[in-house]
């Protein structure tokens, strides 16, 4: 059986962990970025598919 004090610091490390890991989240809304760097940054699909044709590039015949 768990003695009082090993139950003390299981709950002291799960509600530690516990706030730490609800803490660490990006706070705001989502949004798509417009500013004229972003234009340059790879798509999803561009990044899951390196090889596809990219916009501006000859079509691969």
């Amino acid at each position: 059986m768990l003695r009082a004090s090993q139950i003390l610091i299981r709950t002291f490390v799960l509600a530690t962990s516990t706030a730490a890991l609800w803490g660490c989240g990006q706070r705001g809304p989502l949004y798509l970025p417009t500013d004229p760097a972003a234009a340059q940054r790879a798509t999803l699909p561009e990044t899951l598919n390196p090889m596809a044709d990219t916009p501006g590039q000859p079509a691969a015949k």
